[in-house]
């Protein structure tokens, strides 16, 4: 009899923590979004977009990109991480040569740290679905 319940409680749980994984994949993919079109109302409003925006852009694309595959493989995209934080440093870059005008040693240490995740993304193993 206590392993019938058991069984039913597992049952439960699990349908319980799927109906949670697909509501936070939901709330984050809407989140991406939400920030994706207010920035580009923002520049709409502004009236153009610097490289810094369109590289935001990107960002968003990515993480938009990084929850459409976990939700259908359910497997974590590493590799779209690493991406996003390569674009991010280089929105950095562009930020720091637009408001300076000089390269300094905080943009070797930043092109460095570019280097490494992108070598990263190639040490990095593939999913199966991209294998072949």
């Amino acid at each position: 009899m206590q392993f019938g319940m058991k069984a039913r409680i597992d049952e439960l749980g699990n349908l319980l923590l799927g109906a949670f994984h697909y509501m936070a994949l939901f709330v984050i993919g809407a989140s991406i979004v939400w920030s994706a079109v207010v920035a580009y109302v923002g520049m709409a409003a502004h009236g153009h977009a610097s490289i810094d925006d369109i590289l935001l852009l990107f960002i968003y694309l990515e993480l938009g990109a990084m929850v459409g595959i976990y939700f259908k493989t359910n497997v974590m995209p590493v590799r779209c991480l690493i991406y996003v934080a390569i674009t991010a440093l280089a929105r950095l870059v562009i930020a720091d040569v637009q408001a300076h005008h000089e390269a300094g040693m905080g943009m070797l240490w930043v092109s460095t740290a570019i280097l490494l995740l992108a070598i990263s993304t190639r040490v990095t193993i593939k999913p199966p679905s991209e294998n072949g």
